[in-house]
């Protein structure tokens, strides 16, 4: 591939390596050149410009993304589709990652351009996360390094689906230990081995003591228990305390205790013929990841656990206790067929909690525009567009906004208003319901934004192709509103100052699709009495 300045004249099929505006037309990297590309920069006085060219033996980015990804998919796992040199490779079952990881290096060493990244090996995964990328950096490489990844890449991304088992559960009670726990304990757990595919199809509580504990392990082993699980009403503190006892006592055999992680030092780990058995310990009773959810969930995917792998967890053993979040790289997953799914559902959030300082002592959102407060405009182009629900995010003068605009919307009241807009763009996605696909945030004093800019925003919403955020433009300029895939909803829950979401949009450059308008209703928002003389000078009537 040949990478450089050409004079316009001579680009004709070559493919643009800057995006850039000129003469009021958005040209994107990547892009192809036609003669109408042509004769509009030379019109634009463009004389020269930065493209690719590519050689006999160049595969051009998309083709060779899409050739590796296909070679290194192995069992559970599947390819999405290609676009700008990229392909995500996903997983086809909840599970663990399984990686090649020397055949993973060998690829990655063969050619700078030609780059495959994963997730950690033994990572536990869902049903269509990410597990890895391929990504091709230059506009192309050549055939005989890409045949020579190919040829290292077999199968060296795989996903071992959790089995299905029938899980028993035994806790033990002392005196005093509250019966709350040990139902919040079953609650907890229940919920973590059914997120692994597994069945709790028996619980007990016993005393404990050696015998209660063995005579219970005995049971649930001949009752057909494909997993016991025991937690204790005190911890198990050596090989000789109650619990690894009893569990000799029942027939087991005791294969480990104790891990280098934490949470999670205390867990025992043993077998009563070919049936696990894990002691669990204490924070065992949280529903945060420790210890015992990494040997959990590799008995669940069928993966032996000796000592040996148990004693090697030491290094990434320190477990940090946060919340789970899904990687930010887990975009969309594969494209599907559609005949049986429904349509998306989006809500539409409208910012209607600020002060209007500029404007001075009107509130702008209550200005009537062509007979209605400019505020409604926003909301009838959203319930136009199909927008379900529109909820209207109040702030300063609550309770004349509620007046003005009407009863047939879902309004949420945002008492930190003054902090910022951030504060409102928090209580409006709070609100949006857990049954939308995404949600469209939109500005009050945007009185010129119709239901066909928000449908055009709604229909460049594709998660299959990446596109979770939408942005409209005009001449090259991002506007509002911004259409953001649910996804997102916990990040801009977390925001905070009066800068609203807009660094979310930087920090995920590449899951942006920009969508072209029209006309400039998209940068037009009335926030002075400049503003407004504007508006009026654009043929809409505007009057207190």
């Amino acid at each position: 591939m040949k990478f450089g300045p050409l004079p316009v004249s001579d680009a004709l099929g070559t493919m643009l390596v800057h995006g850039q505006t000129i003469a009021g037309r958005r040209f994107r990297k990547g892009q192809v050149l036609r003669q109408d590309d042509l004769d509009h920069l030379i019109q634009g006085g463009v004389r020269e410009i930065t493209v690719a060219r590519f050689e006999p033996d160049d595969v051009d980015e998309n083709t060779a993304a899409r050739r590796l990804a296909d070679a290194a998919i192995g069992a559970g796992v599947r390819a999405g589709i290609e676009g700008t040199g990229r392909v995500n490779i996903f997983s086809a079952a909840n599970g663990l990652v399984e990686l090649d990881t020397n055949a993973i290096n060998q690829i990655n060493s063969i050619d700078e351009g030609i780059t495959i990244a994963t997730l950690r090996p033994l990572d536990r995964v869902e049903t269509d996360q990410v597990v890895a990328t391929v990504k091709i950096i230059p506009f192309a490489v050549t055939e005989d390094n890409l045949a020579k990844a190919e040829a290292a890449a077999h199968d060296v991304v795989s996903v071992l689906p959790y089995r299905s088992r029938k899980v028993t559960l035994i806790q033990t009670d002392l005196p005093g230990l509250k019966t709350s726990i040990s139902h919040k304990t079953t609650d907890v757990i229940r919920d973590r081995v059914e997120s692994m595919g597994s069945t709790l199809s028996d619980t007990h509580i016993v005393p404990h003591d050696i015998d209660a504990i063995s005579n219970c392990l005995g049971q649930a082993n001949n009752d057909g228990a494909e997993l016991i699980l025991v937690v204790g009403a005190s911890a198990t503190v050596d090989r000789l305390d109650e619990i690894p006892v009893a569990i000799e006592q029942a027939g087991g055999h005791i294969d480990h205790f104790g891990m280098p992680v934490d949470p999670g030092n205390l867990i025992v780990v043993a077998h009563m013929g070919d049936v696990p058995v894990l002691a669990l310990p204490g924070s065992a009773r949280s529903p945060r990841p420790g210890g015992n959810d990494l040997i959990l969930e590799r008995i669940l995917a069928d993966i032996a656990v000796s000592s040996t792998d148990i004693m090697g967890m030491g290094v990434g053993g320190l477990m940090k206790e946060i919340p789970s979040r899904p990687l930010p790289r887990t975009t969309a997953a594969p494209r599907r067929e559609r005949g049986n799914q429904s349509a998306p559902r989006y809500a539409a959030v409208i910012l209607a909690g600020g002060q209007s300082r500029r404007m001075g002592d009107i509130n702008k959102l209550l200005i009537k525009v062509d007979g209605k407060p400019m505020a409604r405009h926003a909301i009838d182009a959203a319930q136009a567009a199909g927008a379900d629900p529109v909820i209207v995010v109040t702030g300063h003068a609550a309770e004349d906004v509620r007046d003005m605009l009407g009863d047939d919307v879902t309004y949420t009241h945002n008492p930190d208003f003054e902090q910022g807009l951030s504060t409102s763009l928090r209580a409006g996605i709070s609100a949006v319901p857990d049954s939308c696909d995404g949600a469209v945030v939109a500005l009050g004093d945007m009185p010129r934004i119709t239901p066909a800019h928000i449908i055009q925003i709604m229909q460049a919403h594709d998660p299959d192709e990446g596109h979770v955020i939408c942005v409209p433009t005009w001449k090259g300029k991002r506007g509002n509103p911004v259409l953001w895939d649910r996804r997102f909803f916990d990040d801009m829950t977390a925001l905070g100052g009066d800068v609203g979401a807009k660094h979310l949009i930087g920090e995920n450059a590449d899951l942006v699709i920009e969508v072209p308008i029209e006309d400039d209703a998209v940068i037009v928002d009335v926030d002075s009495p400049e503003a407004l003389a504007r508006l009026r000078a654009t043929g809409m009537e505007a009057k207190k």
